[in-house]
């Protein structure tokens, strides 16, 4: 573990935060001591007052850190009316984690159909995933995640993520990379 992550951190201001396990938005306060658990895909899990909550990458700041960067910071040869890759939108759904585990929900499998459609306006993005548990608080919080990610990509216009539960999920749907980080080969 990194010595930030065992270093006691002290928010700055207050800010907007999601509780995990259950998904409820809360506020941390300014003053507040934190402890950083997870810091994936430009996001922060933070251990405070024996709970985790989740912050989004836009508030590293409160925390003492650099915010990610915005999508113009993004660095995509892109120019206007040219066709999405589809490559671009799997690699932001790289950078969004389950805030309880260190893989993306890529490698965990839980995208089960990315759905591409340009039109005049720009590019229409569906994205139909699942959870590794169907009683997930988090789920609405994930899915939200990679829809502002993939809504940094440019060209695209809009994005929808449904979250589905058939087939249901299971752990040989997980890349073996994401085995292997998690101890599971």
């Amino acid at each position: 573990m990194s010595e930030q992550n065992i270093k006691l951190l002290t928010v700055e201001r207050d800010c907007e935060a999601v509780l995990i396990p259950s998904g409820d938005p809360i506020k941390l306060l300014k003053g507040t001591h934190v402890r950083i658990t997870q810091a994936l895909g430009g996001d922060y899990t933070l251990y405070v007052n024996g709970n985790l909550v989740k912050i989004s990458g836009e508030n590293a700041d409160a925390i003492g850190l650099k915010p990610t960067a915005k999508k113009e910071d993004k660095e995509i040869d892109y120019t206007p009316g040219d066709a999405v890759k589809e490559d671009w939108v799997w690699e932001q759904l790289r950078t969004v984690y389950d805030p309880e585990i260190p893989v993306n929900i890529v490698e965990l499998g839980l995208i089960y159909d990315l759905h591409l459609e340009e039109k005049e306006d720009g590019c229409h993005v569906g994205i139909k995933m699942t959870l590794t548990a169907p009683g997930c608080g988090m789920g609405p919080v994930i899915a939200q995640d990679a829809e502002s990610k993939v809504g940094t990509v440019p060209g695209v216009k809009s994005v929808v993520v449904e979250i589905v539960w058939e087939p249901v999920w299971e752990r040989d749907m997980m890349s073996d990379e994401a085995k292997l980080q998690l101890g599971m080969m």
